[in-house]
């Protein structure tokens, strides 16, 4: 075990917010996350989890220990005649899995392209883009119990699944460390085509016969045109959830606002955080060290000198604004470090 003391986490967080922990470690097996573990819990000190970084915001140093998970490895263990299943370490790089994907011959996450972050914080949130979930692909998890080391799995009933949500963010928020993650990907292209601005992507790109690789590029694209590079300015991609709303509460705001968009959702209707935001008059808004992208309402620019509490400020600003305009409760979907 290689612990380092007062370690920055700028770098390790797309935000690239100051940071430091307290103690900080990178583990590449689930013997070393174990063996953390263990350490930690004699310490009695309070235990991170960090990941891709793409979906935290820290508004402060960390005490205690951070663990960094790092396990690597992309493996086949299984498949049947429609299907394969892909056994996915917790720190493969989400991106690098759909192109590793693609090139194997395993489709469904071609949708889920450019997703900033890694595999093990996949199921944690449920991600999902462009009319695709992962709990779609999914199969089973394996994670450790930070109480006692123990090694559980847990199936796609035991995930408890919504929409960006599972039993990982409620129940069980911080009881396991995700190590493996198992999907069941088809070995027949099942293309998802109806969402968003892909078919016209498709369409402007001459795309007459549309297959797993060109429905990736298309949604790589459409993202590069709407998203901010983390390596150019911070940020978590999409800082807000689309609120899901009763069929009642929906009506009301659909007979203010005609032109909301809106989706259907299993416990009532979908409607775009983003475009809430830009009626609100949010998109580009400027606050000199940080503020709104200009081309995305739904996300939160860091462009060097702010502090996390003030990301925290400009989003509790937003959601009050947009509450008392729309009546519509909007919730952060990137995670606060120290929470506040």
């Amino acid at each position: 075990m290689q612990l380092e003391s007062h370690r920055s986490l700028a770098d390790l967080t797309t935000f690239g917010l100051p940071s430091i922990a307290e103690h900080f470690v990178s583990c590449g097996s689930v013997e070393s996350v174990r063996e953390v573990l263990e350490w930690q819990r004699n310490e009695g000190c309070p235990l991170h989890i960090l990941g891709g970084g793409s979906n935290v915001l820290l508004t402060g140093d960390l005490p205690g220990l951070v663990l960094r998970l790092g396990i690597d490895g992309i493996e086949e263990i299984g498949r049947d005649a429609d299907s394969v299943r892909v056994r996915v370490g917790a720190g493969v790089v989400w991106h690098d899995l759909v192109m590793e994907s693609l090139n194997r011959g395993w489709f469904g996450l071609e949708n889920l392209s450019l997703i900033p972050g890694s595999t093990g914080a996949g199921p944690m949130q449920n991600i999902g883009a462009y009319g695709v979930e992962l709990e779609e692909r999914f199969e089973s998890l394996e994670a450790v119990e930070i109480a006692t080391g123990e090694v559980r799995a847990f199936d796609h009933a035991a995930c408890a699944f919504g929409y960006r949500e599972s039993i990982f963010k409620r129940a069980l928020k911080g009881q396991f460390v995700i190590t493996h993650v198992t999907f069941r990907l088809p070995l027949v292209p099942d293309l998802r085509l109806g969402y968003g601005a892909i078919q016209q992507e498709l369409e402007a790109a001459g795309v007459q016969e549309p297959d797993p690789r060109s429905v990736s590029e298309a949604v790589i694209r459409i993202r590069r045109s709407k998203l901010p590079d983390p390596a150019i300015i911070g940020n978590a991609g999409s800082f807000f959830k689309n609120p899901v709303l009763t069929e009642e509460a929906f009506d009301a705001l659909k007979a203010a606002h005609p032109e909301v968009p809106n989706y259907p959702a299993p416990s009532g209707v979908k409607v775009a955080a983003g475009w809430l935001i830009d009626q609100a008059g949010w998109k580009g808004h400027d606050r000199g060290t940080h503020g709104v992208h200009d081309r995305q309402a739904l996300v939160l620019v860091h462009r060097g000198g702010a502090a996390g509490a003030d990301l925290v400020k400009l989003a509790e600003d937003i959601q009050a604004d947009v509450h008392a305009r729309f009546g519509v409760v909007l919730e952060r979907e990137v995670n606060v470090l120290p929470a506040v």
